[in-house]
């Protein structure tokens, strides 16, 4: 029996255009009444989160800034940060990239040191509290994760800069325009398998939805583990399961129903 479904957001539960879909709130109320914990996983902040699901924030789990930073009904259950020092290497190294915006990403809040409008009007799309500041490397926080945007995409232009720093440091490609580095041990994956220690939910009992190179850990910690259909090719070649539908073609939700984890008056009703 399924206990704990956990979804990425960006490109899985989310369409294009960063919406969720309207049929969502009463799947979840239903799989909430069955005993399924309902949970997010993702790079966004997680007050960007908590706001998105304000109306159900009290029953839900929030896997934030990939698994560095986990809350359950206002309090932090895990901080996985980043050392201050690291930090501070990876954000002068940015800084001589060219075409390349970085974001601090704190416990309190993001920082940003440029307002560019195309800069900050993408990252506004995952942040609820931005900070600018004049320096990055004077920010006061508890630090974790370092963000990097190339607009020309982070694969080609970023990754390669950064991958020497794989055997110290976590360097996830988050999406196309962003790639994010923590901790070594920081990763959804680690963050699913304490919190499934703690609440005694095992892998066996949890399902998982992703699309992006950050959501690679987490396909290893669940028996349902489903890669959507517009997946990156290694996210499909880790699942278990493909989608049959796209994150524009709501996959998660139906994906769910198709797994006969709603009552059945919902699939009568629809």
């Amino acid at each position: 029996m399924i206990k704990l479904i956990i979804t990425d957001m960006d490109g899985t539960l989310l369409n294009d255009q960063h919406e969720i879909h309207p049929d969502f709130w009463e799947i979840e109320e239903l799989l909430h009444k069955k005993g399924v914990m309902f949970s997010v996983a993702s790079g966004r902040q997680f007050y960007n989160l908590e706001s998105k699901f304000d109306r159900i924030k009290d029953r839900m789990l929030f896997f934030a800034e990939n698994g560095t930073h986990v809350v359950y009904k206002g309090k932090d259950l895990y901080v996985n940060s980043l050392e201050k020092s690291a930090a501070l290497d990876f954000i002068r190294k940015g800084r001589e990239l060219p075409e390349t915006y970085l974001v601090l990403c704190g416990k309190k809040s993001a920082y940003i040191e440029t307002k560019d409008d195309s800069f900050y009007n993408e990252i506004n799309k995952f942040y609820k509290k931005i900070e600018k500041v004049e320096d990055l490397t004077e920010v006061d926080d508890t630090i974790l994760k370092v963000t990097l945007c190339n607009f020309n995409g982070v694969e080609e232009h970023t990754y390669p800069h950064f991958k020497e720093h794989e055997n110290e440091y976590k360097v996830a490609i988050a999406a196309q325009v962003f790639i994010d580095i923590t901790s070594l041990t920081a990763n959804k994956g680690n963050a699913i398998s304490g919190i499934q220690k703690d609440l005694n939910i095992s892998p066996e009992e949890t399902l998982v939805f992703g699309d992006y190179l950050n959501d690679l850990e987490m396909m290893q910690n669940a028996k349902y583990s489903y890669a959507m259909k517009n997946a990156h090719p290694e996210i499909i070649n880790a699942s278990k399961y493909i989608t049959t539908y796209s994150n524009n073609e709501n996959g998660v939700l139906k994906t769910i129903e198709e797994l006969g984890l709603l009552k059945e008056e919902y699939a009568v009703k629809h």
